[in-house]
């Protein structure tokens, strides 16, 4: 009888999953199991990690945003579902009837009326079937599980945001997020930013006190709010580090009040996610190279009449013809003045004209997204100002890559890169001092790519196998203070960079760069060319 059932199991497993029809190129069980194991490694003695699935969030009246994995959640369990948790514990767990587990995964359970409208679920099988659990319980045992956090010397877990909703389902995010401050005693008035200023203190030797405490000003001096607490308040003000010492011990002292800790998780997260396994960078990769495609085929397509939606909707066609599931973020297109907003993705102007537009769109594929610009004429050729702009850009965002090797600091592409801005804005008169160039060009040059846009990661010197972007830029609003021909004209120009251990490679040099190799691009016909929709009055 056991035999019949197994079997049965498995033939309806296997039916399932075969008639979903999906693509076999996603992160593998093991690749998720060994980021699990390396979150182990690095959890302090006797603590257990709290993941929580994302939420389901709202969009209007009775339509939801379309679902997205907290990366987090997806990097450790490939669960692409709601309303689940998972749990990680630092040693092996025993339960009651003797089994061993150091790990558990409580998923939304089957339910057969809501996947008919909404598609098939796991559920604990397959979760353990596809996903390689071997603990796996759906989510409302989660709220009658007799878990004991006190009994761990650390409970780590991110902070909540509140930006989760109550809905009818008795086990969805809001219910499990409940039980487990229930379960874990946690205080109605706790503050992870204190928290987590709280934790460096402690963790500062007494000859970094001094940098530590220049630290925590600045926090101070943002959150308002934190200077109502007198342990912070009298660390930054401490004249000697004998009274550091006492307002340490102090500190210890009240984070003993409580075994919760939002900072430490964060760590381990921000190092884990910072370095690729090769199994993330091809990924990543066809992310990138699908975004690359993408300004290829704009390019071609190019012409004054187009609108800045329409050129995102070939972008974003592109995407989908190569599988990509969504957009890593908003899409950008900006024609002329529009690009000086650095976060513009209204895209409504109905024609681009004779203006530059700048193209700041990347694909997410499988969960990891790219992040390229391209700034090209919408006639097909640069004007005189536009080109000497641009090549600015060009030959700073040149010295930023090549800046972007191992063991260099994060600093050091912005570095690089300002030092060109500057230099070639004052050769043209735009400004008279160094110092003006942060006017038109405000953003910082880098930042690491991944499963987010901004990914995670510590900031520290650049690790072989880290992916960050490099993007100088230009944007000169109309009515700045420089001569009028300049006004209007806004330049990015965005690459995807792997550190690399002989040194950056250009993930997206697939996108041409220079002026020369844009403008014959553009020259090239497209297969939009001919194709025409009936006008609508």
């Amino acid at each position: 009888m056991r035999n019949l059932i197994v079997i049965s199991l498995f033939l309806f497993l296997t039916s399932w999953f075969q008639a979903q029809e999906v693509p076999n190129d996603f992160l593998s069980a093991d690749f998720h199991k060994g980021r699990r194991q390396e979150v182990r490694k690095a959890m302090p003695p006797n603590s257990v990690a709290v993941f929580f699935a994302a939420a389901v969030r709202n969009r209007a009246n009775d339509v939801d945003y379309i679902y997205h994995q907290d990366p987090d959640f997806y990097y450790l369990t490939g669960y692409k579902e709601p309303n689940a948790l998972l749990l990680i514990f630092s040693e092996m767990q025993k339960d009651k009837a003797g089994n061993n587990y150091d790990e558990v995964l409580y998923a939304q359970k089957r339910d057969e009326k809501a996947e008919q409208w909404n598609g098939k679920r796991f559920g604990v099988e397959g979760v353990k079937g596809q996903l390689g659990f071997e603990r796996a319980f759906n989510a409302e045992e989660f709220l009658s599980s007799d878990i004991d956090f006190s009994k761990f010397e650390n409970v780590l877990f991110f902070d909540f945001k509140n930006d989760f909703r109550d809905t009818n389902d008795p086990a969805d995010i809001f219910d499990l997020i409940r039980s487990f401050k229930e379960k874990s005693n946690y205080p109605s008035d706790y503050d992870a930013t204190k928290q987590q200023l709280y934790s460096m203190i402690k963790a500062t030797e007494v000859e970094n006190s001094v940098n530590v405490a220049q630290t925590l000003g600045r926090y101070l001096n943002y959150y308002q709010e934190l200077k109502s607490d007198k342990l912070l308040v009298d660390f930054v003000e401490a004249e000697d580090d004998r009274s550091r010492i006492e307002i340490k011990e102090k500190v210890a002292l009240q984070l003993k009040s409580n075994n919760l800790n939002s900072a430490k998780l964060e760590e381990i997260m921000n190092t884990l996610r910072e370095v690729k396994t090769q199994e993330e960078l091809v990924l990543l990769k066809k992310a990138v190279e699908i975004s690359a495609v993408g300004q290829i085929e704009v390019m071609k397509a190019m012409h004054p009449n187009m609108s800045e939606m329409e050129i995102q909707g070939v972008h974003e066609f592109v995407y989908k013809k190569y599988g990509a599931e969504y957009e890593g973020y908003p899409s950008i297109v900006g024609g002329g003045n529009n690009g000086c907003i650095l976060h513009y993705i209204e895209n409504n102007k109905p024609k681009v004209g004779n203006d530059l537009v700048l193209m700041d769109l990347g694909a997410e594929y499988h969960g990891y997204t790219a992040d390229v610009t391209r700034t090209i004429p919408a006639t097909g050729k640069f004007s005189k100002e536009q080109k000497q702009i641009y090549d600015i850009v060009y030959n700073a965002q040149e010295a930023g890559i090549k800046a972007s090797v191992v063991g260099a600091s994060f600093q050091a592409p912005g570095q690089a890169a300002s030092k060109v801005v500057a230099e070639g804005l004052m050769k043209l008169g735009i400004i008279g001092s160094p110092m003006e160039a942060r006017k038109y060009f405000p953003h910082g040059t880098s930042h690491y790519l991944g499963l987010d846009v901004h990914d995670k990661g510590t900031y520290e010197a650049f690790k072989e196998n880290t992916v960050i972007t490099v993007e100088p830029g230009i944007y000169i609003p109309e009515g700045s203070n420089c001569d009028r021909k300049w006004w209007g004209i806004a330049v990015r120009i965005e690459d995807d960079i792997l550190i690399a251990k002989n040194g950056p490679v250009n993930l997206s040099e697939m996108a041409p760069r220079t002026t020369v190799d844009i403008e014959a691009v553009m020259k090239q016909s497209s297969p939009l060319d001919n194709f025409n929709l009936p006008s609508l009055d």
